[in-house]
């Protein structure tokens, strides 16, 4: 699986992005797709993931204010980012693995990474 990250940018306080995560393979579609984002100096934090199946599920931080949806004919994953504040400065990367794996938020549980697209919020 060949995952590639797009939609980063810089916004200010309060602002809104929409990041894509496009899969590659023909069985990309039945993945465990997750976020997860790192900032400088700190470790890759996971962020929310989707099993494809309609359930999606979100970390603490993020809850209410981003939101996962999936086009699995299209193999891309989205996350809706609203309400930025500068804690959500990060380099973000969509990971994937077995489906079994839903929930899972700890990086070493996933085979495949996209590159990352970097996320700047201005206060």
């Amino acid at each position: 699986v060949k995952l590639t990250e797009s939609g980063g940018g810089s916004v200010q306080t309060g602002g809104s992005l929409r990041l894509s995560c496009a899969a590659s393979g023909a069985t990309a579609s039945k993945y465990y797709l997750a976020w997860f984002r790192q900032a400088p100096g700190k470790e890759r934090e996971w962020v929310a993931g989707s099993d494809g199946s309609g359930n999606s599920t979100y970390a603490d931080s993020v809850k209410g204010r981003f939101a996962i949806s999936r086009d699995n004919t299209k193999k891309t994953m989205h996350l809706q980012m609203n309400s930025l504040n500068p804690e959500d400065t990060a380099m973000y990367y969509c990971a994937a693995d077995s489906p079994r794996w839903f929930g899972g938020s700890c990086p070493d549980q996933f085979r495949y990474w996209g590159q990352g697209t970097l996320v700047t919020v201005s206060s």
